[in-house]
């Protein structure tokens, strides 16, 4: 449900810009995008995006609160000097609710609470990375989420003995997907002022699994190799 939901708000999101940049066509109304601090959607709307997905909404807070108070000194609502002085607090007040809305995450419950609705395990990088390995393990997909910064997931060693599906969304960030030699890959791309590359190598047989990659990039990149 989480999952339908971000992709539901993403579908609007791009439908109202549509509808907007329309209608300054039309001449029906006046409408700019690139107002003081524009760029800072790229960081508010990921970050809203993001307390919609299951697991700690934690990084998505952060996300935008920085977003948000970007953007309010971008408009001169707030001086650069005093969210200067805000940063430590912030940090000791998030580092606060980390510490107070913590849970035990053994293996077991982390997965349990990083599963999309899809059945598919989540795995997400916001201002950070994530490095995911299967070492000798089952492969049963993934949804990979990377914003300002990057998500590493080595499949080398996996154990893939079914077709599988990997969805990874970039927003000013990175993918990197390595895959084993025994399969094939067929992959979806859509580069928004960005980038998706496959380097692998093609997979004749036809009694090998298919690992079928949807990458959506935004000012970054998913390369798989």
């Amino acid at each position: 449900m989480a999952n339908k939901s971000s992709n539901l708000l993403w579908g609007l999101l791009f439908i109202v810009l549509g509808v907007l940049f329309g209608g300054n066509a039309l001449d029906l109304w006046n409408f700019n995008l690139f107002f003081e601090g524009w760029w800072t959607l790229f960081i508010i709307v990921p970050s809203i995006m993001g307390l919609f997905q299951r697991g700690s909404k934690i990084s998505a807070l952060i996300g935008l609160v920085v977003g948000v108070m970007l953007l309010l000194s971008a408009q001169n609502i707030i001086s650069w000097y005093i969210l200067s002085k805000l940063i430590i607090p912030i940090i000791f007040i998030f580092i606060g609710l980390q510490i107070i809305f913590r849970k035990d995450f053994s293996k077991d419950k982390f997965y349990e609470k990083s599963f999309s609705s899809d059945g598919l395990p989540e795995y997400t990088a916001f201002f950070s990375g994530n490095d995911i390995n299967f070492p000798y393990e089952k492969f049963v997909g993934a949804n990979l989420t990377a914003i300002f910064g990057g998500v590493d997931l080595n499949l080398k060693n996996a154990i893939i003995d079914e077709d599988v599906v990997i969805n990874s969304l970039v927003i000013f960030g990175g993918a990197d997907i390595i895959v084993p030699p025994n399969v094939k890959v067929k992959v979806s791309s859509i580069p928004i002022l960005g980038g998706n590359s496959n380097k692998t190598s093609q997979v004749i047989r036809e009694d090998v699994p298919t690992i079928y990659i949807k990458a959506i990039s935004i000012f970054g990149g998913t390369e798989i190799k």
